[in-house]
């Protein structure tokens, strides 16, 4: 009886799965997100049972919002959370709640859009040209939509818009997009946290399955949000997506998983084994040019995830955009999930978010390349990113050749001709970036009372 034994435990130890080798010191984890399309990496962690092969007995919680979420991850309610990018770095920083957040994982690029109401849209028209066979020509510059903007103005009516959070890519893409056109989106101070300082346009929050009905009822005229919101307008028939954030800058960076430093520290196996769970998600997304992209749909359809309908989270989802109903085209790299070192957190994606907080005032005061460099490295963590993969590697479950294991942290330049102003961006030189930024402050300047000084 004895050797049977023996024979039952050593095969039991032949066949355990890798995961078995980190010892990990939590293993019962939950995790939050907001009703978005690029919370996938999750809702596909938890259903292939990635988590699972972990050792990892995941809870998946929906939040009311980016502050709740954002707290919940704080007080420790939540072990970690789908978060903007821009989310880790100001509370690292101290612009509204203090706390080091830290993300070991990027979850995409690209995945926003810019959509406006139907009465905008018609404004606009006029001045955009158009192509051989009568439909807009896209990308659509934000130029076409300052006379509107000028109109609303001469008859003392506001323009308002919506984006989802004060630190989210959202609005940092909507300011550099009315920027890119000639349009002030206006600027914070420390006494005034509005953003409104300035403005020609008044962008307000909107937490994003709100925004289609906040657009139909007027409250705002057009809103920049993630899927499947945008693509919600053009089935509900209330508004047109004017512009992509894959148009204003090609493969950009979106969110992030952000656990506390402190959590980091405490269970640094467990952490590695949940980055190694959401890499396999996120390959097994964009694996066989997104061969499994309609079973995400279906997963994220469901209510306990985003909820919307499928056609609507497959508008986009599957490789096409729809802009007017019925101009549909084809954007492959809309939603974008491993591809192009996707994953792997630069610190010249954390670099770029902090010269937007820069630009508009956010960071009140001109600070040196240098501490643009030491807050990135602060917050976004390759190494565990990497220690994560090379495990993967090793157990057979990922490509070598699929990650960056040379990086310095920094991505090579973004060319002029990816991004829709032609000004091109090196994260490794951020003051030089902001100087070349027509609209925005410059290096010296502060924002007093109403007004920029210096």
């Amino acid at each position: 009886m004895k050797n049977i034994a023996s024979i039952l435990a050593a095969t039991t130890l032949l066949a355990a799965p890798a995961w078995a080798e980190l010892d990990l010191e939590k293993d019962e984890l939950t995790f939050g997100f907001i009703k978005l399309t690029d919370m996938a990496p999750l809702a596909v962690a938890y259903e292939q049972g990635f988590f699972d092969d972990e050792g990892l007995f995941v809870t998946l919680e929906a939040q009311a919002n980016w502050k709740v979420l954002l707290d919940g991850v704080i007080d420790g309610q939540l072990d970690g959370a789908h978060m903007l990018a821009g989310q880790p770095l100001a509370a690292t920083i101290g612009y509204g709640t203090q706390a080091h957040i830290i993300t070991p994982f990027s979850m995409d690029l690209n995945g926003n859009g810019i959509t406006v109401s139907n009465e905008v849209w018609d404004m606009m028209k006029p001045n955009i040209p158009t192509m051989d066979d009568g439909r807009p020509q896209h990308p659509i510059s934000a130029s076409a939509l300052a006379p509107v903007v000028e109109q609303f103005n001469s008859e003392g009516k506001p323009f308002n818009m919506g984006m989802v959070f004060p630190v989210s890519t959202h609005n940092y893409e909507l300011r550099y997009w009315l920027a890119a056109g000639g349009l002030e989106p206006g600027y914070y101070s420390p006494e005034n946290i509005s953003g409104q300082i300035g403005a020609d346009v008044f962008l307000s929050v909107t937490p994003p399955p709100q925004m289609p009905a906040t657009l139909e009822a007027g409250t705002i005229h057009g809103y920049c949000v993630g899927e499947p919101w945008n693509q919600q307008a053009v089935f509900k028939g209330i508004g047109v997506p004017v512009i992509t954030d894959y148009e204003l800058w090609k493969n950009n960076p979106e969110k992030v998983f952000g656990i506390t430093n402190e959590f980091a520290e405490q269970y640094p196996n467990t952490t590695k084994a949940v980055v190694k769970a959401l890499i396999r998600a996120a390959m097994w997304l964009d694996e066989n040019d997104n061969a499994n992209r309609e079973e995400a749909v279906e997963i994220l359809s469901r209510p306990e995830y985003v909820g919307a309908d499928y056609e609507v989270i497959a508008n986009s989802m599957t490789g096409t955009f729809e802009y007017e109903k019925g101009d549909k085209r084809d954007v492959p790299d809309f939603n974008v999930f491993f591809r192009y070192n996707a994953t792997y957190p630069f610190y010249s994606d954390a670099i770029w978010y902090l010269t937007q907080m820069r630009r508009w005032g956010q960071i009140a005061e001109t600070k040196p390349d240098s501490w643009y460099d030491e807050v990135a490295k602060s917050v976004y963590k390759p190494e565990i990113y990497l220690e994560a993969a090379k495990l993967l590697v090793d157990e057979g479950l990922a490509d070598a050749a699929d990650f960056p294991w040379d990086s310095d942290g920094y991505k090579a330049p973004t060319p002029a001709a990816d991004i829709i102003d032609g000004i091109p961006y090196d994260g490794r030189t951020p003051n030089a970036y902001l100087e070349s930024l027509p609209i925005g402050l410059k290096s010296g300047q502060t924002v007093v009372g109403a007004e920029v000084q210096g």
